[in-house]
C-alpha cells in the first residue's frame, strides 16, 4: 500500500534531522512516509567490539567517495535506520551564541545565522528534554542562557577523571559535565540503578549501544514516531533523485531504488531531505533538470559548496597513575572556546573521548611501531590512557565543495589546512598542561583511529554546510525555515543548512532545528 499511497509528508533519512522531524509530525495524524536507505542495524556482539567496529570498520558503508585528486577514499558514513547517530558518542551541546553572529577567526570569518542563538533556543531547551541529555546548565561560562535546566542530572566523573577536573579548576579553568544523551540512572555514588538502561560501559563513544541506551534517532524518535499509525517506514529505500512538475516550483516525484533491484516512485504534499550533508547535497544535484540545470534548489550555485567538518584532534594522553575510568565521556572544556589571554581568535574546545581499550591502541601498531613506550605492552598503555578529543571551527570555503562525475560518483574538494592555527594552539595548551594534570609530559599521542586512521577527509562525522539557509537566494539555498528558495515544498534539515559549524558536535543543533522546522511544516499542513 504505500506504493500506492499520497502522503502529506516524505522524509528522506531518519538521522538526528530526518528522524526527529518525522517524530514531530507523528502526532499530528498527517499521513508521513519515512524513506531510509539502510536497514535496523543488527544487534550482535560485534556492536560492542574494538576490532570490528574501529579497526575493521565493519558497519561502515561499503563505499568510496573521491578527493579533488581523484583518489578514492572510504567515507565515515552508517547507513541504518538512526543514521550515523547509531555510533555518535552522543554529546549534546548548544552552539554558544556567539556562534549565530560574525565571528572572525585567523584564517578568516565565520559567517551570522539568519537566525539567533534566542530563536532556537526555545528548541534547544525541548531537544534536551527529548533526547534526555544529562548535564548541568551554568557550569560552563560559555554557554547561552536555557530556558530549562537538563532533564537529568550530569553523569557523574569517575575518580580520575573527577581528579582531572579538580586540577584543571586549580589551574584557574573552568571544567563542565559534558551533556551526553543516555538513559542512565544514577545511585548516589554515581552508579547505574539496578533498573537503569546504561550501564555505565565503555562503549558508548563510536559504538552502537546493544541496550538502546544511548539517545541515537532510531530509538528516541523514529520507534516512537513509528507507533502512529499515520507513519509508516520503508528501509532499504535508496532515494536517487528527485522529479518536479513542468513549472520546476514543485517536487512531485521521489524515486527511490530498492535492494532486488526495482524502482518505485512516491508522492507528497511535502519533501523532507535529510540524507547528510554529502548525500543531500548529491541528490539535489543528481536530480537536475531542464528548469533546475545546475541541480534542485541550486540557482545560487551553492548546493554542495561550503562543506564543514570541523577541524579535529583525537589524542590520548598518559597518566602516570592508572585510569581504570570506564565511562570516561563526561568532562569538557571551554576557556578558550572564544579566544585566550595571548590568541585574539577562536581555540575551540576540549572534551573527553570514550576510553581506549588494548585494540584500539594495537589498531594504531602501524604508526607508533615501538617508538612510543617501547617497554610498555598495549594492554598497560590502555589501562593509563586519557582520551582527548579537540574540536576548532573550520570555515565554509566555497572550493569546499561535493560534486558528481559523470557516472554520478561523489567527490569530495576539502582544504585540510583550513583554520587550523586555532586548533594547533588549543593542542598546545593541552600539552603544557599534562605535567600539571598527572600525566607524562611528552606523552599525548595522535589517536587517529576515531579521526578515521588519520584520513582528515574521509572523517566525515561531523559534516554540514551544503545546502546552507539564508536570507537571500542568491548567496543560500534555503530560507530561513529551511524550505527551498526554489522550490515551494522542499525541505532540507540535516546539518546540510549550516552556515557556519562553531566548534561543538553538530547533532543538537540538528536536532532543535528540526523541531522548529517541524512545527513550521505542521502549521502549514494545519
Amino acid at each position: 500500500m504505500a506504493y500506492d499511497q499520497h502522503y502529506d509528508v516524505i522524509v528522506i533519512g531518519t538521522g538526528a534531522g530526518g528522524g526527529t522531524l518525522a517524530h514531530r509530525l507523528a502526532p499530528t495524524g498527517k499521513r508521513v512516509l519515512i524513506l531510509e536507505r539502510g536497514d535496523y542495524l543488527p544487534r550482535e556482539r560485534d556492536n560492542w567490539d574494538s576490532t570490528a567496529v574501529f579497526v575493521k570498520g565493519k558497519y561502515r558503508a561499503p563505499e568510496f567517495w573521491y578527493d579533488k585528486h581523484g583518489n578514492e577514499f572510504p567515507p565515515e558514513v552508517n547507513y541504518y535506520v538512526g543514521g550515523n547517530t547509531k555510533f555518535y558518542g552522543a554529546a549534546l551541546f548548544r552552539l554558544r551564541p556567539e556562534d549565530f553572529g560574525e565571528l572572525r577567526h585567523h584564517d578568516g570569518v565565520s559567517p551570522a545565522w539568519p537566525i539567533r542563538y534566542e530563536d532556537l533556543e526555545p528548541y534547544y531547551t525541548q531537544a534536551e528534554q527529548l533526547y534526555l541529555v544529562h548535564g548541568r546548565h551554568g557550569e560552563d561560562p560559555t554557554e547561552g542562557s536555557a530556558s530549562g535546566q537538563y532533564p537529568h542530572p550530569p553523569v557523574e566523573h569517575e575518580p580520575r577523571i573527577q581528579q582531572l577536573s579538580d586540577d584543571l579548576e586549580k589551574k584557574g579553568l573552568h571544567p563542565f559535565h559534558l551533556p551526553i544523551g543516555v538513559n542512565l540512572t544514577q545511585d548516589e555514588n554515581g552508579r547505574a540503578t539496578h533498573a537503569s538502561a546504561c550501564i555505565r560501559c565503555e562503549r558508548v563513544d563510536g559504538f552502537p549501544c546493544l541496550l538502546g541506551a544511548k539517545s541515537d534517532a532510531q530509538v528516541i524518535c523514529v520507534d516512537p514516531a513509528l507507533k502512529h499509525d499515520n507513519v509508516t517506514m520503508l528501509t532499504g529505500a535508496d532515494v536517487r533523485r528527485l522529479e518536479t512538475d513542468a513549472t520546476g516550483r514543485t517536487v512531485t516525484g521521489v524515486v527511490a531504488e530498492f535492494d532486488d533491484g526495482s524502482t518505485q516512485v512516491f508522492r507528497a504534499d511535502i519533501v523532507v531531505v535529510g540524507c547528510g550533508a554529502v548525500n543531500s547535497a548529491a541528490l539535489l544535484l543528481r536530480s537536475a533538470n531542464d528548469k533546475h540545470p545546475g541541480g534542485l534548489a541550486n540557482s545560487s550555485d551553492t548546493v554542495g559548496r561550503h562543506y564543514m567538518r570541523h577541524n579535529n584532534l583525537a589524542l590520548m594522553a598518559v597518566s602516570k597513575e592508572p585510569n581504570p575510568t570506564r565511562f570516561q565521556k563526561t568532562l569538557a572544556l571551554h576557556d578558550w572556546y572564544l579566544g585566550a589571554d595571548d590568541w585574539d581568535f577562536p581555540l575551540g574546545g576540549i572534551q573527553m573521548l570514550g576510553k581506549s581499550d588494548a585494540e584500539q591502541i594495537h589498531g594504531e601498531a602501524p604508526r607508533w611501531a615501538g617508538a612510543v613506550l617501547p617497554d610498555m605492552p598495549f594492554e598497560m598503555l590502555a589501562h593509563h590512557a586519557v582520551d582527548f578529543w579537540l574540536c576548532g571551527e573550520d570555515l565554509p570555503l566555497p572550493e569546499n565543495r561535493v560534486t558528481l562525475d559523470q557516472d554520478g560518483a561523489i567527490h569530495l574538494a576539502l582544504d585540510e589546512k583550513n583554520n587550523i592555527a586555532g586548533l594547533k594552539r588549543l593542542q598546545h595548551k593541552l600539552q603544557g598542561m599534562l605535567g600539571h594534570l598527572g600525566m607524562h609530559e611528552h606523552h599525548l599521542l595522535s589517536h587517529s583511529i576515531y579521526l578515521h586512521k588519520g584520513m582528515p577527509i574521509g572523517a566525515t562525522a561531523h559534516q554540514a554546510g551544503t545546502v546552507r539557509f539564508g536570507d537571500d537566494p542568491k548567496s543560500s539555498a534555503l530560507d530561513v525555515n529551511c524550505k527551498a528558495h526554489d522550490l515551494d515544498n522542499l525541505y532540507v534539515v540535516d546539518t546540510s543548512f549550516f552556515p557556519s559549524i562553531g566548534a561543538v558536535n553538530p547533532s543538537l543543533t540538528a536536532i532543535a532545528n528540526a523541531l522548529r522546522v517541524g512545527d513550521h511544516i505542521a502549521a502549514r499542513l494545519s
